[in-house]
């Protein structure tokens, strides 16, 4: 029996990945260089990712960067992006569909607590949530599984009375090594990724009512148990 419901934030809730992405873009475009996506896509949903965009630049320009000059300007445009970002299709009816439905919420995020519990703020999404993680709580972020392992012992429950919304294969890789049954949920920009680890695959949070994708669910736990 499905208990609880665990989301990622970034590319799931609010579509950040994509601005992020086209702040770096810009920054390397400034300089000449291009950012390619297949490059990028190794840091979507980790902060364990081995490209570090900044170290790669630098390498291209052959030169140290005043970063202290320049970082504050690329995150003013990549907030200036997200700023102009709704919340995806279908997020705000999922939640409040599981909160009538008496499931337990949880975020886990490999971003920064500041940065996840400030947009959840700002969005008025926070009182949703019992329990929020994100990479300050942990030692090791998505792939690893220890971001959800910690939401799922907060919230009570085990892997495999939860449910994880993912729109990364990081994402996706670590709600399984948890124990849990993965939807993925792509965004625009990992549209273009491999999601084949997921038990499930929604385009949005809209496509269906949430009593029936839960039937989906327990059909997928039968099959996987059979």
């Amino acid at each position: 029996m499905i208990r609880a419901l665990v989301f990622d934030f970034d590319g799931l809730i609010l579509e950040t990945e994509g601005p992020i992405f086209q702040s770096w873009q810009a920054l390397y475009a400034s300089y000449g260089f291009p950012l390619p996506f297949e490059v990028w896509a190794t840091t979507i949903g980790s902060a364990e990712a081995e490209f570090n965009p900044g170290r790669e630049l630098e390498r291209l320009v052959r030169q140290a960067l005043d970063w202290e000059r320049i970082e504050p300007e690329r995150q003013k445009n990549e907030l200036a992006l997200i700023s102009r970002q709704p919340l995806l299709p279908g997020v705000e009816q999922v939640l409040q569909e599981a909160r009538r439905m008496g499931l337990k919420l949880g975020l886990a995020s490999s971003s920064s607590c500041k940065w996840v519990e400030g947009h959840l703020r700002e969005r008025g999404l926070r009182s949703y949530f019992e329990v929020v993680r994100a990479a300050d709580d942990v030692r090791l972020t998505k792939p690893d599984p220890e971001l959800y392992l910690a939401v799922l012992a907060a919230l009570g429950v085990c892997g495999a009375e939860a449910v994880a919304f993912e729109d990364s294969p990081n994402g996706i890789r670590a709600s399984k090594a948890a124990g849990m049954i993965c939807v993925a949920v792509p965004n625009q920009l990992t549209r273009q990724l491999v999601l084949d680890e997921a038990d499930l695959r929604l385009e949005s949070l809209a496509e269906m009512p949430l009593e029936r994708l839960l039937e989906k669910v327990e059909r997928v736990k039968t099959n996987n148990n059979d």
